[in-house]
C-alpha cells in the first residue's frame, strides 16, 4: 500500500519522461511567458548533472556556451513547462557530474560519442494513465469524512473618515541658469 505522500507525488509526475544522462546533448523545449503571450522556447546543450532520477523532484542541468560566456539552467523534467527533451547526441562519461567541464573549452571540451537510437530514446508514449478503481475500504473513508461547513463571506468594514489633511507634495524649484553678456 502506497504512503498518501507518494500518492501526491505520483499525481503530478509526468507518466514517462525521456531517459536522459550526464554527458547527453539535449535541446530542451520550455514555455516561456511574456506578458499574456506565451511561447516555447529552446534551450540546447550539454547535460552536465542529473538529480534524483526516480523522484518526482528529479532534474537535469544544461550547459552551453552563448556569445562566449558560459549559461548553465537547471530543469524539473516533471514539470509542466518543460514541454518536450530531445536526446541529440550521446556521449560516453564515466561521471554523474560533470563539473570539469567548466573549464574546458575547445578541442579539450569534446567528448567522445556513442551509437544510440535516437528514435527509441526520444519516443514518448502520450497514454493518459488509468486510475484504478477504489476499494470498499476507501470508499467507506471517503463516505465517512464530513463536509465542510458553508463559508460565509465576510463585509467589508467602513473605515471613519479622518480629518487631517493629506500631505502636500512640494517639487523643488529648478535653479537659475545665469545668463553671460
Amino acid at each position: 500500500m502506497q504512503s498518501v505522500i507518494q500518492k501526491v507525488e505520483d499525481k503530478y509526475k509526468k507518466t514517462q519522461v525521456v531517459d536522459v544522462r550526464s554527458g547527453d546533448t539535449v535541446k530542451v523545449h520550455q514555455k516561456i511567458r511574456e506578458g499574456n503571450k506565451e511561447r516555447v522556447q529552446v534551450f540546447q546543450g550539454l547535460v552536465i548533472r542529473t538529480d534524483r532520477k526516480g523522484s518526482h523532484t528529479s532534474k537535469i542541468t544544461v550547459r552551453r556556451i552563448a556569445s562566449g560566456v558560459g549559461v548553465e539552467k537547471s530543469f524539473l523534467l516533471h514539470s509542466p513547462l518543460v514541454t518536450k527533451i530531445e536526446v541529440t547526441k550521446r556521449s560516453q562519461v564515466r561521471r554523474n557530474y560533470l563539473t570539469y567541464m567548466r573549464d574546458r573549452t575547445g578541442k579539450s571540451a569534446r567528448l567522445t560519442g556513442v551509437d544510440f537510437d535516437r528514435d527509441k530514446v526520444n519516443v514518448i508514449d502520450e497514454t493518459p494513465v488509468v486510475e484504478e478503481p477504489k476499494t470498499e475500504v476507501e470508499a467507506e473513508v471517503v463516505a465517512a469524512e464530513p463536509e465542510a461547513a458553508p463559508v460565509e463571506e465576510a463585509t467589508p468594514v467602513e473605515e471613519p473618515a479622518t480629518d487631517v489633511p493629506a500631505a502636500e507634495v512640494v517639487e523643488p524649484a529648478e535653479p537659475e541658469q545665469a545668463t553671460t553678456s
